[in-house]
């Protein structure tokens, strides 16, 4: 299944890492809540439940061995957000880290954006190597020396040191949203950004940490009346004018900003008519969308609800042009899925580099990738018991009833505690980055 340069079937995937803890007690914090890679993919950010923003970053293939990629290893790692306390409100304000979004590289640091459910920081990442010696008027442990001692005139000098790197907050863009952020997206003039919460999404300037503009607002004057919300926002990757959000009814809404201020009214809303034969009480919660991502080509929008993903044309608002069942075998386990809350599980979704293939998690640390040219999908799973360097992913299938196969697993015996929430695939090779509760698992394709 898919090539970066071309769609073909034959992509074996193979273990190439496993990050985190392998204790069965995983803290809290620990849980990995985000996973992003950069725009070169050299770059491979995490964020957890406790605030922390952990950055990997991809070592240079090595010349011995051309055809095997070069690993991930920690390359930064910072406190992002702490606790805080609304005392107006009286409510907590978690540290988790909803989302991370990367700003491309214009110098030798790098940007990212981090936020939680309230504030949205701009970090910088960047590397000290030398450092200046030679003072006049300081000594090297930084004390400052006396005026009348300095006899002779000092040029400082550079001098190399173990390379330091340093996570420093450049803007902090605070206080706009009264409810909680669910997304973030960086503009394709990379100058603004949006910030979507339950209600409205606001427009922010990179530069500008005051003030923000109010572009969609659903909030109804009487909140009773209160029928939706929205679930996610996605700026378009070439047109700065166009962004979509989706809602918890399963419709996205394109909008363009040139139209008007606030962008109450849509320019297009994309919706799929509900089948009458699937209609039941659980309608409404799986129809709620829980990602949408454009195409890198941006002619193709991708949404995830609870049980598929569905490919839509923006130039076609009356149904998807693809839909791929992701766990299809769930929906006779609505009713239990709904008393433990996993119904409610909000799953991302990804598109490899030349949007060819895409992939989503299911429960019991399974992913599933379709390949749109061939029509072909596969299940693979996450687990340490493959966790043998190089050791290729054998294809995973859920039996729905009647005779198991040996290979098999029941649907009865998946984990739901054991769950795929968020994927990333490198912009530019096929390796990707699939986050299971607090273990990053990196697969690649198997190269020959």
């Amino acid at each position: 299944m898919c090539r970066p340069g071309g769609g073909s079937s034959d992509v074996q995937w193979c273990f190439s890492q496993v990050k985190g803890a392998i204790d069965d007690d995983v803290a809290e914090a620990d849980i990995i809540s985000t996973v992003e890679f950069n725009h070169t993919g050299e770059l491979l950010a995490t964020g957890d439940k406790g605030g922390r923003v952990v950055i990997f970053q991809q070592e240079p293939e090595s010349k011995n061995q051309p055809q095997c990629r070069g690993e991930y290893n920690v390359y930064s790692t910072f406190q992002s957000h702490e606790p805080e306390f609304d005392y107006l409100k009286s409510l907590e304000i978690e540290e988790k880290i909803n989302k991370i979004r990367w700003l491309p590289q214009k110098n030798a640091a790098q940007f990212l954006l981090s936020t939680n459910d309230k504030t949205i920081k701009l970090w910088k990442i960047s590397e000290r190597d030398k450092r200046p010696e030679g003072y006049n008027l300081k000594e090297e442990d930084g004390r400052y020396r006396d005026p009348n001692t300095v006899t002779t005139l000092r040029v400082p000098i550079f001098r190399p040191m173990d390379l330091m790197v340093e996570a420093s907050p450049r803007r902090v863009f605070a206080n706009a949203h009264t409810y909680h952020i669910n997304s973030i997206a960086v503009n394709s003039d990379y100058e603004t950004y949006l910030s979507a919460d339950d209600l409205r999404i606001n427009l922010w300037h990179l530069e500008i940490t005051d003030r923000s503009f109010n572009i969609v607002d659903i909030k109804p004057a009487n909140m009773e009346e209160l029928t939706e919300v929205i679930t996610a926002a996605e700026f378009h990757p070439n047109q700065c004018n166009t962004f979509v959000y989706s809602s918890s009814k399963g419709t996205i809404r394109m909008c363009d900003m040139r139209a008007s201020a606030l962008c109450d009214k849509h320019a297009k809303m994309f919706e799929e008519p509900e089948d009458p034969n699937n209609r039941s009480f659980f309608s409404e919660i799986i129809s709620s969308i829980s990602d949408v991502k454009f195409s890198h080509s941006g002619r193709y929008m991708m949404t995830r609800d609870y049980l598929s993903v569905k490919i839509w044309d923006l130039n076609m608002e009356t149904r998807p042009v693809e839909t791929y069942q992701v766990h299809e075998y769930l929906r006779s386990k609505l009713c239990s899925l709904y008393e433990n809350d996993c119904i409610f599980d909000k799953f991302e979704c990804c598109w490899n580099g030349n949007d060819s293939v895409v992939m989503t998690g299911s429960y019991n640390n399974f992913f599933r990738m379709f390949d749109r040219g061939y029509r072909q999908d596969v299940t693979l799973e996450a687990s340490r018991e493959n966790s043998k360097p190089r050791s290729v992913l054998k294809p995973r299938k859920v039996s729905t009833g009647g005779k198991r196969k040996k290979d098999e697993i029941s649907v009865d015996s998946l984990d739901f505690n054991k769950k795929i929430l968020h994927t990333a695939w490198h912009p530019l090779d096929n390796i990707i980055a699939v986050a299971t509760t607090n273990n990053l698992y990196i697969f690649q394709e198997k190269l020959n």
